[in-house]
């Protein structure tokens, strides 16, 4: 497809069409048969991904979001009819910011990165996981704002098992995936740059979605024995599983991560370990096949 111009195709705000998530998200619309016209929103629209998708066709407007700078924050939503939003640091109060902002600009249809609350899944038990629990909040902000809101969850993103979750090479030349779950364990694996915007897409063009409606974004599910066996596949490398204590889990993620992030990364797989995945597959609705570790 070739991005409209015409003032009668919907206009789609983006979040951060640069990064990972809104960049899956602008991929999956430029793919559709539909028309769309794009705006992006990002902080910097002089660097070369933000020029780009100048050069594809996609308004920029550079714009921080932050609380400190709402008033700007609210114009460049305006005359939008669908937004995908998403929000790291800062992630309550951003991501309540631009709610606030798809609402005031009459919004026909607003999309969050949204995650569940693991304080909440697990009844209190694992309350270290902030990213979750952040983002489940504003999640319950959107869902109260009257905006047609829609929330789309991601899955573990397959790169980090090739980053700060990979496997450890052993003194034999052989490597170990070593993590303080059983060998059972599910993981909602997704392909983000690939993946992710065509459940955003899937939210927007499907009838059988709308406002009030929960999206899981997971390319398959994925048990970690099976997913150090599919490891030995790819790389030809002997892989094995290893189940490891809370201690020897922190102690092998990268020393540079600060340590509320690694207790989030223990939380997070130790949640998964005795609570499983709410994710449910629903691949036969979208418009091609998932990456997954198998046919990467």
């Amino acid at each position: 497809m070739t991005i409209s111009q015409k003032p009668s195709a919907p206009l789609v705000v983006v979040v951060g069409a640069t990064g990972t998530q809104g960049g899956s998200v602008i991929k999956a619309l430029i793919e559709s048969d539909k028309p769309y016209r794009l705006r992006d929103l990002t902080r910097d629209t002089s660097k070369p991904a933000a020029r780009k998708l100048v050069d594809q066709g996609i308004e920029m407007v550079g714009v921080t979001i932050g609380t400190d700078n709402a008033e700007k924050v609210h114009q460049a939503f305006e005359g939008a009819n669908i937004a995908f939003v998403s929000a790291y640091t800062g992630e309550i109060d951003d991501g309540i910011l631009m709610i606030n902002a798809a609402k005031a600009a009459k919004i026909d249809l607003l999309i969050w990165s949204g995650l569940m609350s693991v304080t909440e899944a697990s009844g209190g038990k694992y309350t270290h996981v902030d990213h979750f629990d952040g983002k489940a909040l504003v999640t319950a902000h959107g869902r109260q704002s009257g905006v047609p809101f829609i929330d789309v969850q991601a899955g573990a993103y397959a790169s980090n098992y090739n980053s700060a979750q990979a496997p450890r090479k052993r003194g034999d030349s052989s490597y170990e995936l070593a993590f303080p779950c059983s060998p059972e364990t599910l993981l909602p694996v997704i392909d983000m740059v690939s993946d992710y915007g065509l459940f955003v897409r899937e939210a927007i063009e499907s009838p059988a979605f709308g406002g009030g409606s929960e999206i899981f974004a997971c390319s398959e599910l994925l048990s970690v024995a099976d997913m150090s066996k599919q490891l030995s596949e790819i790389t030809g490398k002997k892989v094995a599983f290893h189940q490891i204590s809370d201690d020897e889990y922190v102690a092998t993620l990268p020393e540079m991560l600060p340590e509320p992030i690694k207790i989030e990364f223990l939380e997070t797989m130790k949640y998964l370990n005795e609570f499983g995945c709410p994710c449910l597959l629903f691949e036969p609705c979208l418009c091609r096949l998932l990456i997954t570790m198998c046919n990467s």
